[in-house]
């Protein structure tokens, strides 16, 4: 065994930014929940109750989409490490097309069983009501935080953890940014919020796009 110096430093550079990263990602979550938290209390306690609700069959029901970015972190680091850039793209491919099968069904279960699931924290009619209008809005779209994901894992997989980094305050950022300017306007209220999230993920995955075709990884010479 031999201590390498050039080795460590990366692979601390790399947890480092990756941890950094994750802990944004859940902190962040949190943080922009309490931050348009006073936004929703200003409806009254019944979109209050509703969001509560809603957000926990919401963060379980995309949970499992994150364990596929990381699965596709380490596919990638693997054939980046091998400079294998055509199994790269391959899997860029397929996994996209997995994420987008996986990320339907469960927006279909969320979308169609929005009134039981809701049943299970509430038995407030108009609570319930609200709650399925927020996750047949949010659960619509995982298929964008599954695409999200799927970018967090590529580019720390490549040694470009700091776009990662950049993507997750993006859209914590936007997300709470548009809930706001969006719940302002008499016609949408706290709809706005609602409608915030998956806006703040599509224009991270457009971000994520830009990114993924600036650092392509090209084929060894």
């Amino acid at each position: 065994m031999v201590y390498d110096q050039a080795i460590s430093k990366s692979i601390l550079s790399l947890a480092g930014l990756t941890a950094l990263q994750q802990s944004i990602m859940n902190l962040g979550m949190g943080m922009g929940i309490l931050m348009v938290q006073g936004r929703i209390n200003s409806f009254g306690v019944n979109v209050m109750a509703a969001f509560s609700s809603a957000v926990k069959i919401d963060t379980l029901a995309y949970s499992p989409v994150q364990d596929f970015g990381n699965a596709y972190f380490t596919f990638v680091a693997q054939n980046y490490g091998a400079q294998q850039a055509d199994r790269i793209k391959q899997g860029n491919r397929q996994a996209s097309w997995w994420i987008l099968a996986f990320c339907l069904v469960i927006s279909s279960l969320v979308v169609f069983w929005a009134k039981p699931l809701l049943a299970l924290f509430s038995s407030d009619p108009e609570v319930i009501q609200i709650g399925i209008g927020y996750l047949r809005i949010e659960g619509s779209f995982y298929a964008l935080i599954g695409f999200l994901f799927m970018f967090y894992g590529y580019f720390r997989a490549i040694d470009e953890p700091m776009i990662s980094v950049v993507l997750t305050i993006f859209s914590l950022c936007t997300r709470v940014l548009l809930a706001y300017l969006l719940s302002v306007v008499p016609s949408i209220g706290y709809i706005g919020i609602w409608a915030s999230i998956p806006i703040g993920w599509a224009l991270a995955d457009l971000a994520g796009l830009y990114y993924l075709h600036k650092k392509a990884v090209k084929p060894a010479d």
